[in-house]
């Protein structure tokens, strides 16, 4: 029997229109063919596409926010100083990639555009310390204690709050919470892929939002500080600006993520058929086997080992002139290298505490053991790097194009000619940034091309930076749970087949369309209330 049919027969039977439409984009999906093979016709229909939109002389004028170099700020990774920003008006015209420049991009930058693509140094790096904890038995153990001290109707709303909250430290949410709320579901008999979908909602869906301040709000701020300053040099937000609405946001979308789990996901993927996995994938999970007792003990050694590198990382923080803090400045929040190393640091605690449980529990006797962890946890990851290398150039093509600068800006100036009110042009700047989204996923990349649209005009209308900047925080994240362009969706893929071997893009696109709409709708209608009451969006920073 097929993967497909017995994931049928396992779903609920009959349902409504929502369950056949959800049906049939999975089944359609499906069909997508592989995502190596998707990003190839990508590429080509980008190279295509370039050129027609060159010979036809299609281009737009805007204001870009530049970086105090002078370069356009593109992505998060790109810079390290986000202090000063310049803006100037410019006309962009669509590029052509078969044009004798754009030949010669394809041919020269092959190489730097994987090497630079962000996605693969954070995985690897983050995969020494995971596949350590992973092999050694930690992330089982950790996921059993999870459960043992959870009850069955919290650990979603708890997975899914640690997703929210995990875009603290970028990536990381991708690559450790995700697999691990997929064994949690395991644990108490629930189905793996509603962990995956919940993870995926939480950590993807609402990346923009926090309760604490990310190394991304830095840079979003400033950049919105310089498009302000194009109409009114008094403004000046701070990190602050948007703190209340994060705070409160992370914890609507903490109760609407979990409900739209278990009210929508579950019940439509039913009971779980161990006989579609792929048992290898969960043997390495799960572990090998442990007795309690030892287990106990390498959870003991685990929290010393992490809590001694807990306290190098805040000897290393805290004292002032501290190498981690911001050299300038002191800053240990925002633009300071302790926050853009929190991907070595987790990668770190993860290994320092694999190898304490691993010893303890004598699943690691010696460095021949911890080594071929990495290597086998390295192994595992060789058809994501090369589907990343297909990204990488897509992105790098894209970008080169002007196609998405072109779109957005487009897009925006169609909401400055509409004579509307200004709740309604808030509205309008929400779903145009939803629309980008889906082709340029990148937080920060869309919004210096979005900025100096959409905070000028609203400005001059009367409304504060700091509210656009809301409407666009609201705008940025929920699609990006179904867009193939999305650098870890193709990762999601790849966890989703270790729990349904046939599984493809259409499972992933078919589990995450009930967020994608249903957090879209209601995060918006919290913005639209939050707004019309007139709560302060940050200490200091009204609507």
């Amino acid at each position: 029997m097929s993967s497909e049919a017995a994931f049928s027969e396992a779903s609920p039977k009959g349902g409504g229109f929502t369950e056949r439409m959800l049906a049939g984009v999975e089944k359609a999906g499906n069909r997508v063919p592989n995502p190596a093979i998707l990003f190839l016709g990508l590429i080509l229909f980008v190279i295509v596409l370039s050129q027609v939109l060159d010979w036809a002389n299609v281009g737009v004028t805007h204001q870009i926010a530049d970086h105090a170099a002078g370069t356009p700020y593109q992505l998060p990774d790109d810079a390290t100083d986000h202090a000063a920003y310049a803006l100037r008006t410019e006309h962009v015209e669509a590029k052509g990639l078969l044009t004798v420049s754009g030949i010669a991009f394809m041919f020269t930058t092959f190489v730097s555009n994987f090497l630079g693509f962000a996605a693969v140094g954070v995985i690897l790096v983050a995969m020494i310390g995971v596949g350590v904890a992973e092999y050694s038995g930690l992330i089982g153990a950790l996921i059993r204690k999870l459960v043992a001290i959870s009850s069955p109707a919290s650990l979603t709303y708890i997975i899914v709050f640690v997703g929210i909250v995990s875009s603290v430290a970028s990536d990381a949410g991708y690559l450790v919470l995700i697999p691990l709320a997929a064994a949690a579901f395991i644990s108490v008999g629930r189905h793996p892929l509603a962990g995956i979908a919940a993870g995926f909602g939480a950590v993807s869906a609402a990346f923009s939002v926090n309760i604490l301040l990310t190394p991304a709000d830095g840079v979003v701020t400033d950049i919105a500080n310089e498009s302000a300053q194009l109409v009114d040099p008094s403004v000046h937000l701070d990190l602050v600006a948007n703190l209340w609405f994060g705070i409160v946001s992370t914890i609507f979308l903490t109760i609407v993520i979990s409900l739209i789990t278990t009210r929508i996901i579950e019940p439509r993927l039913g009971t779980w058929d161990r006989g579609l996995a792929d048992e290898e994938e969960l043997a390495r999970e799960e572990g090998p086997p442990i007795d309690a007792a030892a287990e106990a003990k390498g959870l003991r050694w685990a929290l010393y080992a992490l809590l001694a590198v807990l306290a190098v990382v805040l000897l290393l923080t805290l004292p002032s002139g501290a190498p981690l803090r911001n050299a300038e400045t002191g800053d240990i929040i925002g633009d300071s290298p302790l926050m853009s190393s929190l991907i070595v640091i987790i990668s770190a605690s993860f290994l320092a505490a694999g190898l304490a449980f691993g010893r303890a529990t004598g699943t690691i006797k010696g460095s021949e053991d911890a080594l071929g962890m990495i290597t086998k946890a390295w192994a595992s990851l060789a058809s994501l790097l090369f589907l990343f290398l297909l990204i990488a150039q897509f992105i790098a093509y894209f970008d080169f194009s002007n196609i998405a600068q072109v779109v957005a800006i487009t897009l925006g100036d169609l909401l400055e000619d509409l004579n509307v009110g200004n709740i309604i042009l808030l509205l309008g700047i929400i779903l145009v940034t939803i629309v980008v989204d889906i082709i340029m996923p990148a937080k920060i990349a869309k919004w210096a091309i979005l900025a100096p649209i959409f905070i000028p005009l609203m400005l001059r209308l009367g409304v504060e930076p700091q509210t656009v900047l809301a409407a666009y925080r609201v705008g940025d994240s929920p699609v990006n749970v179904i867009t193939p362009l999305m650098p870890y969706f193709p990762l999601m893929v790849v966890f989703a087949a270790r729990y349904q071997k046939d599984a493809g893009i259409g499972t992933v696109i078919a589990l995450m369309v009930p967020y994608a709409i249903i957090v879209a709708v209601f995060w918006i209608a919290f913005f639209v209330v939050w707004y019309l009451v007139g709560i302060p969006l940050g200490p200091g920073w009204p609507v």
